[in-house]
This record gives structure tokens, sequence and C-alpha cells, in this order.
């Protein structure tokens, strides 16, 4: 029996220390120092403030929860509270989607509010074809960017807001807009807070 017990308990410990922590630490290590901002979580700072992340979503609302004007607006968030029914914004460790089938009923009233929300945001016609991802949440409900058609869509709003071009704005959203994946997977995307950042930098000098 302790001729047995014995090699097991020791290759336990010698493979606990190899591989769940000197593996960890040798990955850590490596991702320190090749890739500092993406293992840290690719935080945006502002005059030297972590303000967020380029991979995780953010509100753009006022203290009453309002939509705020001056700022394009990211996609719905899914992620819910312990209860499972309070949202929870786009709060990262509430990470989920809502799977709620497309013919849930709870879900297209959902989102035909959310339309008519969007559609009144940004004064555009009862006709006019909300982007879906407008109006949806991503699988993680954290999704950081938007469709280029959403981000149109906002523009004159935004433009008129800042008292800024309309040609203006269209081109941050250009110079703002991620190709496909590897040039062919997916769409091309805006990531919102790295959009909103540069509108703010541009409304600041201006001023």
């Amino acid at each position: 029996m302790r001729r047995q017990l014995v090699p097991a308990v020791l290759s336990m410990v010698v493979f606990t220390l190899l591989l769940g922590v000197g593996y960890s630490l040798v990955v850590t290590g490596v991702a320190q120092l090749g890739f500092k901002g993406k293992a840290d979580g690719s935080l945006v700072q502002r005059n030297g403030k972590d303000i967020g992340s380029s991979l995780i979503g953010q509100a753009f609302v006022d203290k009453n929860g309002a939509p705020m004007r001056k700022y394009f607006q990211s996609r719905p968030s899914a992620a819910v509270g312990a209860d499972g029914k309070t949202e929870a914004g786009y709060d990262p460790t509430l990470s989920s989607g809502s799977n709620l089938g497309p013919t849930n009923l709870q879900l297209l009233k959902k989102v035909a509010k959310r339309v008519d929300s969007y559609q009144e945001l940004n004064g555009l016609g009862a006709d006019v074809r909300v982007p879906v991802d407008a109006v949806t949440a991503s699988a993680s409900g954290l999704d950081p960017d938007i469709s280029v058609a959403s981000a149109r869509l906002q523009t004159r709003r935004v433009a008129r807001a800042r008292d800024l071009p309309i040609a203006r704005v269209r081109g941050l959203v250009d110079e703002h807009t991620s190709g496909r994946t590897l040039g062919v997977l997916g769409e091309k995307t805006v990531n919102v807070l790295d959009l909103n950042l540069a509108l703010d930098r541009v409304s600041a000098s201006q001023n």
C-alpha cells in the first residue's frame, strides 16, 4: 500500500507545481513581456486613467440612464444580475446572452421597443430599417462594436449634438472602422469607445 501511495502523492505534488504553478507563471510572463496591453485587458486610458476596455462594451448614458445624444450608442447588453432578471449593463462578471429564441414573445416585444427607441433617438422615420445589432445583444452581452450601418444611422444625431459637420463625423466613423477578420470572416465593425474618444478630442480641439 505504501509503495503505491507515496509515488502517487509525489506525482501529484510535482505535477501540481509543474503544470498548475510553473506553466501559469511562464504563460503569464510571456504575455506580460510580449503582449502586455492585451494581457492586461486591452484597457483604454484618457488623461492617464483607465476608462474602459476596447474588448468590453459600455453604456454612454447620463445619470438618469438616458442615452447621451453626443455619443454613439453601444449595442444592447444582455448581462443580468444574480436574480436572472435585473439588467446589469455591461458588467463583465455577468456576461451572458438572453438565451431567447427568435420566436420568443418576450424577445420580440423587447426588440420592438428597442426599435422604437432607436428610431426616436436618431430621428428616423418608421420606414427606416434598423440594423439588427442595434436592437439585439451579442452572445456575450458585452460586444464593444457596432455595425457600420448602425454607426452611420447615428451620425446625424451626434453631429448635431456636437455642432460638427456631418462629413467630419462620418469621416471619424470611417477611420474607426475595422475590416473583416482575415479579410473574409464576419462584417466590418466600429469600436464605440474608440470612436467616442476621437469625437471628444475633435470637440476639445475646436473649443
